[in-house]
């Protein structure tokens, strides 16, 4: 899932800021220290639940602290039910809802925002539209009538609608210009091929098709209140936020029409070798790795764990080898991420041209090592500890609680699984990581991706395999 990503990066970024004191006191630490702490589980939230007479599921988590209201609108259907032909187009409506309403242009949008200390954000990832927005708690019941006018009555007016697809052009010429994101974009194709996973973001062709008619058309097909949740964590009683979502949500009709789910992706490895050309670059941006599971997996919460001690801290065996005793690269890691109809789990290796063949190897070497080489008591505990105090700190946060628990149920898991979730990664133990390295690491089954300069490079790919030139 998204938020899983995000725990990775939070480490990855927690970790590399511990980097220089780490090199500056590389001294033994004192033999008495004292043993860890007891775990400290995050508080089981109360979520109230109800689902009104519409078909709109409504989650609500009344929550001491400061007089604030977070809300979040997810509604199922996101870049992988757009049309293959203009792929992402979701995500031009999903940016175009607070430029404009039935009765309020975007310029009234943003002033009543200001007016109630508010946030507002919307987006399209996979699996959903996402709408997220918060206020002061005694503005609550603007808030819910600011985000419900935008959600459902949004009107796309043709001068902002010009104006999201001159600025969507800009930033296709900036992506297109970052071997990161070219070599993200290489990578989905080689895990996903031809799946929807693949295919999540904007072309030239879906940023012309975005016309008011058809992200019209788009909105009301896709917003229908039974395929859609709402999130309220704050400062309020929940039985004013059911009143307020039922007075402001509950007036929304579905049409009737079924969105089709997204089929499964695929989860077996089928490994690529696929190289994006970009002369006299000097240096070689790689991803490795292979499609895996959906977040409703049981491997979910095993997998995340090993993938941490493989590559998802800075003490993890990906960093330990490539950063600090080769020295190739100054951020390697390794990233998992769940979504509903299925995942992925790579590493990401940005190296000096001289090193990409020899940075190939220790990868190998390492993904083969999480079946070969049982974790340490040393590793699994620290993996744990990352894991879960990551976690247990981000959900402290009220919005972070609320995009938390939407990202759940976007991805078929229950809401009580934000209690369970240290619990679980906290069991893992040494044998399920090596079997997570039998299922998911093994290095013959993982795609690999280069981007760089042909010329510098090409001799070192060659015990590796034949590269294709990928062309999207």
């Amino acid at each position: 899932m998204k938020t899983n990503k995000t725990f990775k990066l939070l480490a990855l970024a927690v970790g590399l800021s511990l980097a220089g004191f780490v090199h500056a006191t590389e001294k033994p630490l004192p033999k008495d220290l004292p043993a860890y702490g007891p775990e400290k589980p995050l508080p089981t939230p109360q979520i109230q639940q109800r689902t009104l007479p519409n078909g709109l599921t409504v989650w609500v988590v009344p929550r001491e602290g400061l007089p604030k209201v977070n809300l979040e609108l997810a509604v199922l259907g996101g870049t992988a039910a757009d049309d293959p032909t203009t792929p992402a187009i979701s995500s031009m409506m999903a940016r175009l809802l607070d430029e404009g309403t039935a009765t309020r242009s975007s310029r009234q949008i943003a002033e009543k925002l200001q007016s109630i200390g508010g946030d507002y954000g919307a987006g399209s990832d996979a699996d959903a539209v996402v709408i997220r927005a918060s206020a002061l708690a005694s503005h609550a019941p603007a808030l819910f009538e600011l985000v419900a006018d935008t959600a459902l009555h949004p009107s796309f007016p043709a001068r902002e609608v010009a104006l999201a697809q001159a600025n969507a052009m800009q930033e296709l010429k900036v992506q297109e210009s970052s071997p990161a994101w070219q070599a993200q974009r290489a990578f989905d194709h080689a895990a996903f091929g031809s799946h929807p996973y693949s295919r999540d973001s904007l072309n030239e062709a879906a940023v012309q098709a975005s016309t008011p008619d058809a992200l019209r058309a788009l909105h009301d097909a896709r917003f229908q209140p039974d395929r859609a949740l709402l999130v309220i964590v704050g400062r309020i009683d929940a039985a004013q936020a059911f009143k307020l979502a039922s007075e402001r949500f509950g007036g929304w009709k579905s049409d009737g029409k079924k969105l089709a789910a997204t089929t499964p992706a695929p989860s077996e490895p089928a490994a690529r070798r696929l190289i994006v050309p970009r002369e006299g670059a000097v240096q070689s941006n790689i991803r490795y790795g292979r499609p895996v599971i959906a977040a409703s997996n049981p491997d979910y919460i095993p997998l995340t764990v090993a993938d941490t001690i493989l590559g998802g801290g800075f003490t993890s065996r990906i960093t330990q080898d490539i950063r600090e005793d080769k020295g190739y690269s100054y951020s390697p890691f390794s990233s998992f991420d769940a979504q509903r109809a299925g995942g992925s789990a790579f590493a990401r290796v940005d190296v000096r041209n001289e090193v990409t063949g020899a940075t190939l190897t220790e990868l190998a070497k390492l993904y083969d090592s999480m079946a070969t080489q049982a974790p340490s008591e040393e590793e699994l505990t620290g993996a744990k500890r990352l894991v879960g105090g990551i976690y247990l700190l981000r959900n402290q946060i009220q919005g972070a609680l609320t995009a938390t628990l939407a990202g759940y149920w976007i991805d078929g898991l229950p809401p009580d699984f934000v209690s369970r979730y240290v619990a679980d990664a906290n069991k893992v133990t040494a044998e399920q990581v090596q079997a997570m390295g039998r299922k998911y690491f093994a290095s013959k089954d993982q795609s690999i991706v280069v981007v760089g300069d042909p010329k510098a490079i090409d001799a070192q790919l060659k015990p590796f395999g034949k590269f294709e030139v990928f062309k999207p």
